[in-house]
């Protein structure tokens, strides 16, 4: 049985971060947390948001993690607590977004985090008791300001997924505005975080049509002008439509995503310091040649789908092209760019079997496929 729920709140234009006050009163915010961190302090944008709150006085957590960890969290959760606090304003990347929605999580629910992870059965007892959250995002690469999941380290090492329609947010902000500034790996990285989310839920043989069609959409803007946000940051255009892309990819990803996303929350939680959106892009051509053979890539043509939205002649082109797309946003060519090594490989290859998208896969992958397609990365 297919599930079909969009339930956010989205505003999506320059210079909606005006709204910020009114969505907190909307939603029965009257102490909000802004949770954060350091690079969005050091650019402005917290004083930006600070000054969207004139009736409020938010307190704030500016210490998220560049991979959000349970530390993390419980040091935002004490700060929520200590300061009365009663909702949150996640403003930043995905690791802000996820932070707070592991605050959401913490600070209403007993126990380890560990406790309410999807793998450990945990998504049942996510509930309604979480505290409203508005998320600003300020790249345009998670789309987890509409989606239900978080992805946090937690203090095993482990780093798992977290999902409940309870805590998606109840209003998304959508400012391009606020990603003028991003530094273009940055930009680069995080859009083809982005483009990864579209391809892979497209990929994805769960029945969900408008789910497909977002994805492919998404997938087309994303593609048409992840160059043009890159090396151009003030391009207002390309900015507007990247960010749209990062929504419209988390979005359709409630349908599933699949052996990209295994293998980098896998290996992202070996090594805390990889940026997620960089691995996808580096796992994204291995995954496609793999998924090639699936037949429900072929009897729904999805290869050559994904090629029209992205102007190639042949979905035999996709794979190559997102090399090349790396290539040229000056990313890492291979995860041995990147310090990553074989002697990881049976560890990346534990988490990646146990990890939540691994199911959703089109082709159910064996540790040896995951082996071939990390060589295949490297």
């Amino acid at each position: 049985m297919a599930q079909i729920l969009y339930i956010t709140n989205i505003l999506i234009d320059f210079g909606v971060l005006s709204q910020l006050q009114a969505e907190c009163e909307r939603v029965g915010i009257r102490r909000p947390l802004i949770v954060t961190d350091a690079g969005v302090k050091a650019a402005g944008l917290l004083d930006k948001a600070t000054a969207a709150l004139p009736g409020l006085q938010p307190a704030v957590f500016d210490q998220t993690p560049s991979n959000p960890t349970e530390a993390g969290v419980r040091a935002a959760v004490a700060v929520y607590q200590s300061q009365g606090c009663d909702g949150l304003i996640a403003l930043g990347g995905g690791s802000a977004i996820d932070c707070a929605k592991g605050v959401a999580i913490a600070c209403t629910h007993e126990g380890p985090l560990k406790t309410y992870a999807t793998i450990e059965g945990g998504s049942p007892k996510i509930t309604e008791r979480v505290p409203p959250l508005i998320a600003v995002p300020t790249t345009a690469g998670t789309g987890s300001e509409v989606a239900r999941g978080a992805i946090v380290i937690v203090d095993d090492g482990r780093k798992l997924g977290f999902h409940s329609w309870h805590l998606v947010p109840k209003t998304a902000l959508l400012d391009p505005e606020l990603t003028i500034g991003l530094p273009p790996m940055l930009t680069a990285a995080t859009g083809m975080d982005a483009i990864a989310h579209c391809m892979e839920t497209f990929m994805a043989p769960p029945f969900n049509p408008p789910a497909d069609g977002i994805g492919l959409d998404g997938l087309a803007r994303g593609w048409a002008h992840i160059e043009r946000a890159t090396k151009n940051g003030q391009d207002r255009d390309a900015r507007l439509n990247m960010m749209s892309a990062s929504m419209q990819g988390a979005m359709a990803f409630q349908k599933g995503l699949g052996c990209v996303h295994s293998l980098s929350h896998s290996l992202g939680g070996v090594n805390p310091r990889l940026h997620h959106g960089t691995l996808n892009a580096v796992f994204l051509p291995a995954v496609i040649r793999f998924n090639a053979e699936a037949e429900s890539m072929k009897r729904d043509r999805r290869l050559q789908r994904m090629a029209h939205a992205m102007g190639l002649a042949s979905g035999g082109d996709v794979a190559e092209a997102i090399t090349e797309m790396n290539a040229r946003l000056g990313l890492p060519t291979g995860l041995a760019a990147m310090g990553v090594t074989p002697d990881l490989f049976d560890k990346v290859i534990e988490g990646a079997m146990a990890d939540h998208c691994h199911k959703t896969n089109p082709r159910l992958a064996t540790p040896e496929d995951y082996r071939a397609m990390l060589q295949a990365a490297l």
